[in-house]
């Protein structure tokens, strides 16, 4: 990787091409985003995203920044915890999964303090300390300038607020080995078989084992101004949760 390059699973593509290549794995995977993420994780990733709602600590009136929400997972359990007077926004790049994210929390009745906003990350169209909290899940590793994405979430972060980064991490070494043949040998054909895709989901294997490790990712979280950071490792490692505030 250059200052004018970057990694897209295991490929180096131009800065400006990869938002659009992530857009594309995406818009390709939409439709079956939750029923894939059901059958890849056993359903596991729903006690992973109840997790981070408990450490989250949601309170009446507070305002939530949902980064790639896409489906609306996050959102659907934080939303009746807000109150009447808390407002959450479900942001996503994907114009795709933001419809679909929006479908869902209609269909459960879940808008009336729910707000939608197609953003990019790296470039949040939001006033400085906004927000109580901001969530993530399962999307930093898809944005191209990770330290810029950082540096927005702690700008629009309000001082005694916190973020929540869930995102697959390092395994446990004798996790690996199941861990990667599963990962490049049974993911690609599951997602062949359900969402007739199984470049997209080669590209999300590989996108894990590009993103930053859980020291590295606390480490980028403390240059980009967040303090008291830490994190904690679920199911040996395969995903962590990272947490950092704002005072």
């Amino acid at each position: 990787m250059t200052d004018r390059s970057t990694h897209f699973g295991f490929r180096d593509v131009p800065v400006g091409d990869k938002a659009r290549l992530v857009r594309d794995v995406f818009d390709s995977v939409a439709d079956r985003y939750d029923l894939m993420n059901d059958l890849m994780s056993f359903g596991i990733h729903r006690l992973w995203k109840r997790f981070v709602i408990g450490m989250a600590d949601i309170r009446p009136g507070q305002r939530i920044l949902d980064l790639a929400g896409g489906t609306g997972d996050l959102v659907k359990l934080m939303a009746p915890r807000l109150g009447a007077d808390g407002m959450i926004v479900l942001s996503d790049i994907n114009a795709a999964m933001l419809g679909n994210g929006r479908r869902e929390l209609l269909d459960r009745g879940l808008i009336r303090n729910v707000c939608f906003a197609q953003v990019n990350a790296e470039r949040l169209p939001f006033p400085e300390r906004s927000f109580d909290r901001i969530t993530m899940a399962f999307g930093l590793r898809n944005v191209t300038d990770k330290q810029q994405a950082l540096h927005e979430i702690a700008r629009v972060l309000r001082p005694g607020g916190q973020v929540l980064i869930l995102e697959f991490s390092r395994p446990a070494r004798p996790l690996k080995p199941v861990y990667d043949f599963y990962s490049f040998n049974v993911l690609p054909k599951l997602g062949r078989l359900v969402a007739n895709d199984a470049q997209s989901y080669r590209y999300l294997a590989e996108s894990i084992r590009m993103h930053p490790d859980q020291e590295t990712l606390r480490g980028m979280m403390q240059q980009a101004g967040l303090e008291r950071c830490d994190y904690h490792n679920l199911t040996g490692g395969i995903v962590a949760v990272h947490r950092g505030y704002r005072f």
